[in-house]
């Protein structure tokens, strides 16, 4: 459950009770301030938390001064009855919430480059001493999740900036990763790859579901409120030890298996993506507005078709470089 709080003008007390019974949220009216402002106080169902914050902004949209706070109730006793009625299946996290959460992960900062490198450098180490341990230390603390589901968000929600925003940062984290991992491999040579380095640069219908799973499995924990940590992990073995692997065989002029290494993180990075996309849809994540929504499935039909069509040039170049190296 969560408990509501809004501060707006006089007059409208009746307008948010009549909210309020609307989505079976527990109205609480509050005293006027010296200012005139009314509180009112409402305790909703997380089901029902969207629907009455996109009534309460279209309601008092127009009100500069009012304001709308959400708090979580970690305990209600006596338990309300309508919290007996919460949709499984639901989101529990709302649009705003979600925006919050991912906003955070565009920010192309000191500490997003700091913890790219630092992840590149130990995940170099483990492909070259074939150190499945440090492989996972590294995906560990690699902050590729972030731009990744800022992105699909942003398609959901026909958010342009923050779609510009977030391919910024993945683009620039992966780049720094392949030129971190070509310095690399330029200057450590190897007579034959280990199992996990040459385990990268092997690309086949195996690794594009590991990808679907993993950004599936992230906007699911976004959505539903749970530790998104381990999923992070997940999303970070589709991307960081292929994009490492490409640098490092690249850096040694090993351009077949490069080649193999960079197709790899193509379609990973193209099935995270496009799982994520298709499960916001499912969770009927979009904007408040009408004018909104239809930009917003507009954008989403577009960028799912484009992820799909590259995905299939994707698989076709694999299939072709299967037989090529057999």
């Amino acid at each position: 459950m969560k408990y509501v709080e809004v501060i707006a003008p006089g007059g409208n007390q009746d307008t948010l009770a009549a909210i309020a019974e609307r989505f079976d949220a527990d109205f609480h009216p509050g005293a006027p301030d010296p200012e005139g402002n009314e509180m009112a106080r409402l305790l909703v169902t997380d089901d029902q938390l969207q629907q009455l914050l996109d009534a309460l902004q279209t309601t008092l949209g127009a009100q500069p001064q009012a304001r709308i706070l959400v708090l979580p109730v970690e305990i209600a006793i006596p338990k309300p009855p309508t919290a007996d009625r919460v949709r499984e299946d639901s989101a529990t996290a709302t649009r705003e919430a979600l925006y919050a959460g991912v906003e955070k992960g565009t920010h192309l900062d000191s500490n997003y480059l700091v913890l790219v490198l630092l992840s590149t450098a130990v995940a170099a180490i483990g492909l070259l001493e074939d150190n499945v341990a440090v492989v996972i230390g590294a995906m560990v603390i690699a902050p590729l999740l972030g731009p990744n589901l800022a992105f699909a968000l942003g398609t959901a929600l026909g958010d342009g900036s923050l779609i510009r925003r977030a391919a910024r940062t993945n683009v620039a984290g992966l780049l720094v990763v392949i030129a971190i991992s070509a310095v690399i491999g330029a200057l450590q040579s190897f007579e034959n790859p280990g199992a996990e380095l040459h385990a990268r640069t092997e690309v086949g219908l195996d690794s594009a579901v590991l990808a679907l799973a993993s950004g599936a499995a992230a906007v699911l924990s976004l959505t539903t409120g749970l530790s998104s940590v381990l999923v992070g992990v997940m999303v970070a073995v589709a991307l960081l030890p292929p994009a490492v692997a490409f640098g490092l065989m690249l850096g040694d002029g090993r351009y077949l298996l490069a080649a193999g290494a960079g197709l790899l993180l193509a379609v990973n990075l193209v099935c995270i993506n496009l799982a994520g996309n298709l499960v916001f849809l499912l969770k009927g994540i979009s904007p408040r507005t009408w004018y909104e929504r239809r930009r917003a499935r507009r954008a989403t039909a577009i960028y799912v078709l484009v992820w799909v069509a590259t995905l299939g040039v994707l698989l076709l170049l694999t299939y072709a470089r299967q037989r090529l190296v057999g």
